[in-house]
């Protein structure tokens, strides 16, 4: 996506009395039309003719809709590893999955936090209907609160129709209600957010163990323990043997080393850059990265390992040197007594993008305007947070104009490795940067703009 987002989603059905079928399904049958910034998701073809999209029961639909929208919202948007973690994530993102005897639209709807996402793709091969879905040849982004609206619009036009037609008690009307006082209330909200983002159905793990999580949130802040639990989803790990915040206090002390926020970089007085949700990530991370460049008059020179580490507000010990690794995120973690900062990466390459993300993370919580939290972690995941964060180390540590004018046209491995070198950065980041700004096709690149899929 290019520029500035100004659409948003539709989803509707022009409900058309059915003669056949069960109550709720002969209520809301009609054509069903998917829209996201103007673009039609839902396109099918046969032998004769296109339609603008399927005709289907609406009610199973709304159910999966209603039934799946936290994890629709907050879960972010990568399959986890594990073929059961993996599966399930299909059947709770993936439109195809609603199943009630339809062929529904392989639309895949997932969120990074402040913007959603939907992929819309052909139908595969070989094909068991009589018509085919088209897909759509680009990822549409919109704003979060747009999919909400959508659905919720869509739910009351299925709702709407029931109504008409008598049904007034369907599991849909419990569905609806249940949601509605959900997200009404604060603390229930804060609840089911997380178990959305540690991978979860509503109410399918014991309360007690998602409470326990919960005082992460208190003690070192409700966003960025949300983004440690993802990171704990997206590897698969059990709900009881995912980080707390003693390990990270531990951790911290055990291999961190010192920091102190105030001595790190700030953005220039008077910066001025795009925010969620108007634009994706990725230019968010790019800006203050440019930002953070000009500041400091680096032009396109690569940056030292003391210069990066005085930015960042430590000490180049925290790049040249190894500690014991653990399986937790990377993170800063403010305390009254001083800052600590634990990094992950045996390599020095790996290190000193790490520790750019960290700067980042302080830099980001401060344009955006976030409360201040207590821990700032750079994780696995491809949530708007940590997008931003790969998008601004990428482009501190090589920017892509000097990247360009080394490599003269020279897009070879062996050029790679050593514009890499002369960066400081590892050649999947350089490869990354390549591939992004459009001089090297995708194929399997790494992206630090982070697709989410």
């Amino acid at each position: 996506m290019a520029g500035e987002m100004s659409n948003e989603l539709k989803i509707s059905l022009s409900c058309e009395p059915l003669d056949e079928g069960s109550a709720e399904e002969k209520a809301t049958f009609g054509m069903l039309s998917m829209t996201a910034n103007g673009r039609l998701l839902t396109v099918v073809e046969d032998i004769e003719r296109v339609e603008i999209g399927p005709y289907v029961a609406g009610y199973p639909l709304a159910e999966w809709l209603l039934w799946n929208w936290w994890r629709l919202r907050w879960e972010f948007g990568q399959r986890p590893s594990g073929e059961e973690a993996a599966l399930d994530w299909d059947f709770t993102h993936c439109m195809s999955a609603v199943g009630d005897s339809y062929v529904w639209p392989n639309v895949t709807i997932f969120s990074d936090g402040p913007m959603s996402f939907l992929v819309s793709e052909p139908s595969l091969e070989p094909y068991t209907a009589l018509f085919r879905y088209v897909g759509s040849p680009r990822r549409e982004a919109v704003p979060a609160a747009s999919l909400e609206s959508a659905i919720d619009d869509f739910a009351k036009n299925i709702l709407a129709c029931l109504d008409e037609r008598k049904s007034k008690s369907t599991n849909l009307h419990r569905l609806w209600n249940d949601l509605t006082a959900e997200r009404h209330e604060p603390e229930l909200a804060r609840f089911r957010r997380l178990e959305a983002q540690l991978g979860y159905d509503p109410d399918k793990v014991d309360e007690c163990l998602i409470r326990q999580h919960l005082v992460g949130a208190d003690e070192l802040g409700e966003e960025a323990w949300g983004e440690v639990a993802a990171d704990a989803a997206l590897r698969g790990r059990a709900l009881d043997d995912m980080v707390s915040a003693q390990d990270i206090a531990e951790t911290a002390k055990r291999n961190g080393f010192d920091t102190d926020p105030k001595d790190a970089v700030a953005l220039p007085d008077g910066t001025e850059l795009p925010s969620a949700p108007d634009v994706e990530a990725w230019r968010v991370g790019y800006g203050m990265a440019q930002a953070v460049r000009d500041r400091e008059g680096l032009d396109g020179l690569p940056i030292a390992d003391a210069r990066l580490a005085a930015l960042s507000g430590t000490t180049a010990n925290a790049i040249e040197r190894t500690s014991k690794r653990w399986d937790g995120p990377c993170f800063a973690l403010d305390r009254p007594d001083g800052g600590r900062l634990a990094l992950r990466s045996k390599w020095k390459t790996g290190r000193r993008f790490e520790l750019a993300r960290l700067l980042c993370d302080r830099l980001f919580a401060a344009h955006s305007g976030r409360a201040a939290e207590a821990l700032y972690p750079a994780t696995r995941t491809y949530s708007y947070r940590q997008k931003v964060q790969r998008a601004f180390a990428a482009e501190l540590l090589s920017p892509f104009a000097a990247v360009d004018d080394m490599m003269a046209g020279d897009f070879s491995e062996d050029r790679q490795m050593e514009t890499a070198k002369h960066f400081g950065v590892s050649q999947m980041t350089i490869r990354s940067q390549l591939v992004n700004h459009g001089r090297l096709d995708q194929e399997n690149a790494p992206d630090t703009r982070g697709s989410g899929m």
